[in-house]
C-alpha cells in the first residue's frame, strides 16, 4: 500500500555505507584536480574488472545506459533474431525496440525463475545473432549449457548481472561467463554510487575501444592531419599531401555523455570492499527464511544450482497457486511487511504485444508471475530486530493460512482482457 508505513519495508538502498563513503566525498569537494580529469573512474573500473574477473570495466552513468552500450556492441542487423528472457525488468529487452530485429522470448525454469535451456535450444534459428539473459534476483542461469549452445550455434550472450553481485557459478563471477555483461550500480543494489550507476564488463580489445567511444564524445585531438590533394591546387603538386588544420574538438565519430562522474566512482570504489560483506547478511536471512518455509510444503523457495551461489538480490517464493499467494500477500501486509512482485512478463507489456507477442507465448513465466511467485523483503539495511519480525510474521502469516479453511482452487488470471 502506497500510504503505509511498514516494520519491515522493501528496501530502497541495497547497500551498506560507513564513513569511507563521506570520506571520499568530502576529499573531492577539497580536491584541487580537475575533476572530469577521471584518475578515480579509471581506478574503480580496473579494481571492479579485477573483482569480476573481465579483462574491461568500462564505467556509465545508468545501468540503461549500460545495457543500451552493450546491445550496440551486438551489431545487429536488419532480419536477426534475438532471444531474451520475459523474466526481468524492462531496461534489459527496452534498447531493442531501437532495432529492426525480431525478438524471441524463452521461457523460464519454474524453480530459478532463469532462462531454461531446454526452451532456449528450441528458438535457436540460422538467424539467431544474440541471446540476452538475467541471473533472475541474484540467483546464477546455467551459463555452462547456454555457453555451449551459443558457440555451436554461432550466436553472442549478453548477460544482464544488475542482480548478480556477490554472486557466483562454478566459482566465478557473473559478468565473466559470456560475451559482454551489464552491470547495476542503482540506489537499491548490492554495490551503490547513491543513485544511478552502471559498468559494462568485456574481455575484447575492440569493443572496450568502441565502448569508451560511444561513452563520450570521439574528439580528434590533433591540430592537424594530413590529407591528399584532390585536385591540382597553386603550390601544390598533383598527388601531394597537405596539412588541414583542424578546429579544436572536431568530433570523429558520434557519441554519448554517458560518462560516470567523480563522486559516482569514487563511492563505487569505497563499496566494493563490502559487496561481499552485504551479500552475507542476505545469505544468512535467506536461510532464516528457508528455515521457515520448510514446515509448510505449501510454499518452496526458488532454488539455486548446486554448483552456484545465490546473491538474494530478491528472495523469491513459490505458492501453489493464486489465490494462496495473494492471500499470503495480503496476511503478511496486514502484519507490516511490504512485498512486491518482479517482474511483469515482458512480453506481454504493450510494447511487446504490438509487436505481436501474445498470452501463452511462455506459459511458464506467465504462470508463475500471475498465480505463483512473490518476493520477500531481503536486504542488507534490515536490522536485526526487522529480521526478527520478518521471520516471525512469515511464521505467523503461514500457520493462519495452514490453519485456516481450505484453499480455494485458482482463480484466472487476466492480461488487458486475455487470459
Amino acid at each position: 500500500m502506497l500510504d503505509k508505513s511498514y516494520v519491515v519495508p522493501w528496501g530502497k538502498r541495497g547497500s551498506m555505507s560507513t564513513g569511507a563513503e563521506a570520506a571520499v566525498l568530502a576529499d573531492l569537494v577539497h580536491e584541487s584536480a580537475p575533476l572530469p580529469a577521471g584518475t578515480r573512474r579509471e581506478r574503480f573500473e580496473r579494481s571492479f574488472a579485477e573483482s569480476v574477473g573481465s579483462r574491461h570495466a568500462i564505467s556509465v552513468n545508468s545501468a540503461a545506459v549500460a545495457l543500451h552500450m552493450a546491445i550496440r556492441m551486438l551489431d545487429l542487423a536488419p532480419g536477426d533474431e534475438v532471444i531474451a528472457t520475459p523474466q526481468t525488468h524492462r531496461a534489459t529487452v527496452q534498447p531493442l525496440l531501437d532495432h529492426d530485429v525480431r525478438v524471441r522470448f524463452c521461457d523460464i525454469d519454474p524453480t530459478t525463475l532463469n532462462l531454461d535451456p531446454a526452451a532456449l535450444e528450441a528458438l535457436i534459428t540460422p538467424r539467431t545473432r544474440a541471446l540476452l539473459l538475467v541471473h533472475y534476483g541474484g540467483c546464477p542461469a546455467e551459463m555452462d549449457t547456454v555457453m555451449a549452445l551459443a558457440r555451436q550455434h554461432g550466436f553472442l550472450v549478453l548477460e544482464d548481472c544488475v542482480h548478480a553481485l556477490g554472486a557466483r557459478y562454478r566459482g566465478q563471477s557473473p559478468g565473466s561467463l559470456a560475451d559482454i555483461a551489464a552491470f547495476s550500480l542503482h540506489n537499491d543494489r548490492a554495490g551503490t554510487v547513491l543513485g544511478e550507476g552502471g559498468l559494462i564488463t568485456c574481455n575484447r580489445d575492440d569493443w572496450a575501444q568502441r565502448l569508451h567511444r560511444l561513452r563520450a564524445h570521439d574528439t580528434d585531438t590533433r591540430t592537424a592531419h594530413p590529407r591528399a590533394a584532390r585536385a591540382p591546387e597553386p603550390g601544390v603538386p598533383a598527388g601531394a599531401t597537405y596539412t588541414v588544420p583542424l578546429q579544436r574538438g572536431c568530433v570523429r565519430r558520434p557519441g554519448s555523455d554517458a560518462t560516470m562522474t567523480e563522486a559516482a566512482a569514487a563511492l563505487g570504489q569505497a563499496q566494493l570492499a563490502r559487496v561481499e560483506t552485504a551479500a552475507a547478511k542476505r545469505r544468512a536471512l535467506a536461510g532464516r527464511l528457508d528455515e521457515v518455509l520448510a514446515r509448510y510444503p505449501f510454499l518452496t523457495p526458488q532454488s539455486a544450482p548446486a554448483h552456484s551461489t545465490h546473491a538474494y538480490h530478491l528472495y523469491t517464493c513459490f505458492a501453489g497457486h493464486q489465490e494462496l499467494r495473494d492471500r499470503l500477500v495480503l496476511a503478511l501486509d496486514r502484519r507490516g511487511v511490504e512485498i512486491q512482485l518482479r517482474y511483469f512478463p515482458q512480453h506481454l507489456l504493450p510494447q511487446w504485444r504490438h509487436r505481436g507477442h501474445l498470452r501463452g507465448e511462455c506459459p511458464v513465466a506467465e504462470r508463475s508471475w500471475f498465480e505463483q511467485h512473490l518476493n520477500l523483503p531481503c536486504h542488507a539495511l534490515l536490522t536485526p530486530h526487522q529480521e526478527d519480525y520478518l521471520i516471525e510474521a512469515l511464521d505467523g502469516s503461514l500457520a493462519e493460512l495452514n490453519g485456516g479453511a481450505p484453499v480455494p482452487a485458482a482463480v484466472p488470471a487476466t492480461v488487458c482482457g486475455q487470459r
